[in-house]
């Protein structure tokens, strides 16, 4: 494998207010490779929308660099950051469309500033509307659309630079869960089919497994943790990991005079059985906290908290049965809000 399509070295970002001195990153470093469709969450205010800003250097480091096919942006030309930024494309949240140009004119007028004849930019921009399923809707203007349609005409807009890399920024937030995950089925696609790079800046777990191969949580500025998105929603290691995997799950109470275990399941795992059977080996019920089952990557995760008895030779029986079924079993220790 060859380098990195982006590496990000101890990137810090500070910003000077009149009062005080705010640390937005700290010695962030990460490594995307080409192709990937890379997560980066966290809460709101965890940087993370700093940190995509300086993937295209819309926002400079104040410390350590990024980098960009091996090219740092830090010793670029003005001429030679135009260049790269070009082949970086953005999408938002708020779509960032021309109000007043229609679903066309949108697609080709980041082509016009680049000099394409209008004949060829218009001819280049409705194969590109075709492929996001727009090409209907070429002459609406974006008052007369919908929000996935306006989010698909940003993506279309985005296309149509050729970019190797795609920067998502909460770009389904304002989405419906429906249209979230049309948009997201239609980036996978487009990551599959053109090979871009594509990484998803959100607050919401939810978007990170059902589209993205890693992640890398943030949290107040600094990098929790990282690793496949299977890795982590299994085994969660930081407490922000474990604050996004559990958020928006039924809230249960942890005891602390009893012992509670997370338990993790593929589809091939078939985990009811095993729990009616280790209560009937066990001669001790148990108390169901929390089952659900989750798409992640395109595979059933499932995830389950039980209460165990107060007799600790009986929950360690019950631990070890489950590990001896090969379950990944973690205890938990605290409340997670």
């Amino acid at each position: 494998m060859g380098l990195p399509i982006i590496q990000i070295n101890n990137v810090t970002k500070s910003f000077e207010t009149k009062d005080s001195r705010v640390e937005a990153l700290k010695g962030i470093s990460l490594e995307i490779n080409r192709g990937d469709i890379y997560g980066i969450i966290g809460m709101s205010g965890a940087g993370k929308s700093t940190l995509v800003r300086c993937l295209n250097f819309l926002e400079k480091p104040t410390e350590g660099t990024v980098l960009i096919e091996g090219q740092d942006l830090s010793s670029c030309s003005d001429k030679e950051l135009r260049k790269v930024r070009n082949s970086v494309a953005m999408i938002f949240q708020h779509f960032n469309l021309l109000m007043q140009r229609t679903v066309l004119d949108n697609v080709c007028f980041s082509l016009e500033i680049l000099g394409m004849k209008k004949k060829e930019a218009r001819e280049k921009a409705l194969g590109i509307l075709k492929i996001v399923d727009l090409e209907e809707k070429a002459n609406a203007y974006p008052a007369q659309l919908s929000g996935g349609q306006k989010q698909r005409v940003a993506i279309a807009r985005s296309l149509a630079m050729d970019p190797k890399i795609l920067l998502c920024d909460e770009a389904t937030s304002a989405l419906d869960p429906t249209t979230t995950r049309s948009i997201l089925a239609l980036l996978k696609e487009i990551n599959q089919k053109y090979g871009i790079t594509i990484v998803i800046i959100t607050h919401e777990m939810g978007v990170v497994q059902e589209i993205c191969s890693h992640v890398a949580i943030i949290e107040q500025g600094e990098l929790a943790e990282t690793g496949t998105v299977e890795e982590v929603f299994s085994s969660p290691k930081s407490k922000a990991a474990k604050k996004l995997v559990f958020r928006g799950e039924r809230k249960y109470s942890l005891m602390k005079s009893k012992r509670c275990i997370r338990i993790v399941f593929t589809e091939n795992s078939s985990f009811e059985p095993v729990i009616a059977n280790m209560v009937l080996e066990c001669r001790a019920s148990v108390n169901i906290l929390l089952a659900d089952t989750q798409d992640v990557g395109g595979t059933a995760r499932g995830q389950m908290v039980l209460q165990l008895p107060e007799d600790e030779q009986i929950a360690e029986k019950m631990i070890q049965y489950l590990k001896d079924r090969n379950l990944a079993v973690e205890e938990l220790d605290d409340y997670v809000e």
